[in-house]
């Protein structure tokens, strides 16, 4: 699947890593913060913020493979959270965007947000609706030529930084279960307008150096032209912007875990207990075996799911189990790893440390481990409705 132009898209990202973030990363894991403007704008200027995007609105245009290798690529960040913060600009908060809104708002939100101009956000998740998404509450009631807004959005990444979100709420119509899919719409909102209110920004156990805020909306007043697509569609627009969201969040742990995998080997064949190097006990020799053929399983389960995207086929139950199997194989590497690092593998700054705190949140955003399960299942025909 892979070819030379992957291979420079990876040691482009790469590279911009090296140089750019890894040698601020514990700086900004302090401060709770990092510079997603600055960040972004040298990732735009180089390319890696349009991959899959069209070509007339700055964006590369090729298949999603091609994000495959620059999603796998942000893994060599030594930290989670900035990889998550791209993932919301390239898969999350655009996709729908990209595909299903007017040309002049893919000129005013879309064009920016690739070139690194502005920080995207993705509005779903609310206090009372997480993975159960047809449960949201925030409104958008027409007035005129106009949207007003009501409400509020948890856990928004990028959210104290961003210039806009992709907003989901609901457009009209009861919120019953006869109607809960087809009253919902996706509506570009920018976040310095009037109502708005992101102060509140969250205080997480990992990914610390990404921001998370809670939004609200009082009242607040956007064109009705920054509909994406048709009214009543947002639902279905959303569910189709998981597909990529679930692959991209798949892809992008997958160097984590071998670094917590290769640093693992190497600390233990330094660290001697009685008498000999831990590593030379071989419940840990199988253990790191196991791990082992356990990533490369979910690395290729990842690769086959993004080979159906691109030849077209439905990946639905694929990519739902390849976020399903990297999420927990993250949770269960990193504290085995952490445990053979001892007392030293607690420490905060160690690579098992830090992506035990990161990885954990991938078991729950972007549709927690039991949402994918119940998709899974009635993909295989299990469940009897």
């Amino acid at each position: 699947m892979f070819t030379h132009e992957h291979d420079e898209i990876r040691r482009t990202t790469e590279r911009y890593i090296e140089e750019q973030v890894n040698p601020h990363v514990l700086e900004w894991e302090a401060a709770g913060i990092f510079p997603a403007h600055e960040l972004f704008k040298g990732l735009g200027d180089l390319g890696l913020l349009g991959i899959t995007k069209p070509e007339e609105y700055g964006g590369l245009g090729l298949d999603y493979s091609y994000q495959l290798a620059f999603a796998e690529s942000l893994g060599r960040m030594t930290c989670g959270g900035i990889p998550m913060a791209v993932g919301v600009q390239t898969d999350m908060a655009t996709p729908a965007l990209a595909r299903y809104g007017s040309d002049q708002l893919k000129r005013d939100y879309l064009a920016p947000a690739i070139a690194g101009d502005q920080v995207a956000c993705i509005g779903v998740s609310e206090p009372g609706a997480g993975s159960d998404v047809a449960g949201i509450k925030t409104t958008a009631r027409r007035d005129g030529d106009d949207y007003l807004i009501n409400g509020q959005k948890m856990w928004i990444t990028n959210g104290t930084q961003g210039d806009w979100v992709c907003l989901l709420c609901v457009t009209g119509g009861p919120n019953d279960d006869k109607a809960k899919h087809s009253n919902k719409s996706l509506i570009v909102v920018p976040l310095d307008a009037p109502g708005v209110n992101r102060e509140t920004k969250l205080d997480k156990l990992g990914q610390r150096s990404s921001d998370t805020a809670i939004i609200f909306f009082d009242n607040v007043r956007v064109p009705a032209t920054n509909l994406i697509g048709e009214e009543g569609q947002g639902f279905t627009y959303q569910m189709q912007q998981f597909q990529e969201e679930r692959l991209f969040l798949a892809a992008s742990i997958l160097q984590a875990m071998e670094r917590v995998y290769d640093d693992t080997v190497e600390y233990t064949r330094e660290r001697q207990a009685f008498g000999k190097g831990v590593i030379d006990n071989q419940y840990v020799q199988f253990t790191l075996a196991e791990l082992k053929t356990e990533l490369e399983a979910a690395r290729a389960l990842t690769y086959q799911a993004t080979a159906d995207l691109v030849a077209g086929r439905d990946v639905t139950l694929n990519a739902s189990m390849a976020k399903l199997k990297t999420s927990r194989l993250a949770r269960t590497l990193t504290d085995t790893c952490l445990q053979f690092w001892g007392g030293q593998g607690y420490m905060a700054e160690s690579s098992p440390a830090q992506f035990y705190r990161d990885l954990r949140l991938h078991s729950i955003g972007g549709g927690a481990d039991e949402i994918m399960l119940q998709i899974i299942a009635k993909k295989l025909g299990l469940r009897s409705r």
